[in-house]
C-alpha cells in the first residue's frame, strides 16, 4: 500500500491565494458536504465516477490500487440510496485512497469513521443501491454545479474543498 506524501496547504489559503481567479481553473464545492471519515484533510489527483443509485463502480474503484488519488463521485446529488458503506470505506483505505468525496450518501457512519480515509458525502442514508453495473468512469463531472475532471487535484480540510488543474 503506498501513500502519497502529505502536502502542507489550507484551503483558505489556497482560497486567498486565488480569489482573483476568473479563469475557472480554480474551483470552490459548494458547502454542503460532511465529513464522514477518519481523516479531515486530504488531497490527490482526481479519479471521477458518475454512477445513479447504483454503487457497482464505487466497489471496482475502492478495490484498486487507489495510490493517493480522490475518487470523486457523481451520484446525481441522490438522498436516496448510500453509494459508500462501511466495507467499501475500509477498501478505500486499505488500498491507498486519499479521499472519497460522493455528491450523495453514505451510511455505516460509525464504521466509515474508524476509516483512515478523507470520506465526503452529502448526508447518510442506510437503504443500500441497487447493482446493475451501471455508470462511467473518468469523464467530467459536475459536483453540486462545479465541474471536476479526472487527473485534477482536489485539497479538502475542515474548511472545505477546493479543486484545481495541478498539484500546488
Amino acid at each position: 500500500m503506498t501513500h502519497a506524501a502529505p502536502v502542507s496547504f489550507a484551503t483558505c489559503d489556497l482560497c486567498d491565494t486565488h480569489k482573483n481567479d476568473n479563469s475557472g481553473e480554480f474551483r470552490v464545492l459548494p458547502p454542503v458536504f460532511k465529513a464522514f471519515g477518519g481523516i479531515q484533510k486530504f488531497s490527490g489527483p482526481v479519479v471521477t465516477l458518475k454512477c445513479f443509485e447504483d454503487n457497482s463502480l464505487v466497489k471496482a474503484a475502492v478495490d484498486s490500487p487507489g495510490e493517493g488519488r480522490v475518487l470523486v463521485v457523481d451520484g446525481g446529488a441522490s438522498l436516496r440510496r448510500a453509494l459508500l458503506g462501511g466495507n467499501l470505506g475500509a477498501a478505500a483505505a486499505k488500498n491507498g485512497w486519499a479521499g472519497v468525496v460522493i455528491d450523495g450518501c453514505v451510511r455505516d457512519v460509525a464504521e466509515l469513521a474508524r476509516c483512515s480515509v478523507g470520506i465526503r458525502a452529502l448526508a447518510a442514508m442506510p437503504l443500500p443501491t441497487e447493482k446493475r453495473q451501471e455508470g462511467q468512469r473518468d469523464i467530467a463531472v459536475q459536483i453540486q454545479g462545479v465541474w471536476v475532471r479526472p487527473g485534477e487535484w482536489l485539497y479538502a480540510d475542515e474548511d472545505g474543498m477546493v479543486v484545481m488543474p495541478s498539484k500546488i
